[in-house]
Formats: structure tokens, C-alpha cells, sequence
């Protein structure tokens, strides 16, 4: 007799890299602003659909659910956590270029410079 598994669940965080959080980090210096906190989100466009975002705070938002990883403060709004609970966001410098990347489980397609998935 076999048994069916459960399907398997994405974590509902949103994690960072050390990596990532170093080169935030080291934004925010340069900015003059230490102590900062990273906003993730999504918000419609992009060939795909949506579009992540990224910017660098003063303070969370109210209703945003705040997550610590490596000594950095993440922020992100409700809406846009339903979309990225369980990624990582990854800082590459490799051959391709430099930057962030999203590992979202969540997103169906891509587009081809990873900016923007479907669901």
C-alpha cells in the first residue's frame, strides 16, 4: 500500500543571503543611513506582470511584517507578501552582472532579466 506525501509547503518568510545583506548594508552606508531597513515588494508591470521592488527605508510601515537575517532589517507589505513568502533574495556578481536576484518559488514564468514573474 503506498501513501500519497503532502505537498510540500513554501516557508512563509522571506529570507536574505549574506551576501545580499552585506551589499544592502554597505548601501546604506554610502547613503549615510546605517541603520536602515530594506522594503521588498511587488507592484504591477514588467513583461511578466510584476515587478519586484527594493528600496531602503527610515522606518517599516505600519502593517508591514518586519523579518531580521544577518543584522538587517527586511520590511515587507501584506499585499506583496503573499507573493514573495518563501524567496530569497540572493546578491550575485558573476559573469552576468551585478545585482539582486529573486528566488521566488511562488512565480510560475520569468522574464528574461528576472525583474518581473507571474503567478
Amino acid at each position: 500500500m503506498t501513501t500519497q506525501q503532502a505537498p510540500r509547503r513554501q516557508p512563509l518568510t522571506i529570507n536574505i543571503s549574506e551576501k545580499a545583506a552585506h551589499h544592502v548594508r554597505k548601501f546604506a552606508e554610502q547613503a549615510g543611513k546605517p541603520d536602515i531597513t530594506l522594503r521588498v515588494g511587488v507592484k504591477g508591470g514588467g513583461c511578466s506582470g510584476l515587478t519586484y521592488v527594493l528600496d531602503l527605508v527610515d522606518v517599516p510601515g505600519e502593517n508591514d511584517k518586519v523579518i531580521v537575517e544577518h543584522g538587517l532589517k527586511l520590511c515587507v507589505d501584506k499585499k506583496s507578501y503573499v507573493f514573495l513568502a518563501g524567496t530569497t533574495l540572493e546578491y550575485s556578481d558573476g559573469l552576468n552582472g551585478k545585482g539582486f536576484e529573486f528566488h521566488n518559488p511562488n512565480a510560475k514564468t520569468t522574464c528574461g532579466c528576472g525583474t518581473s514573474f507571474s503567478v
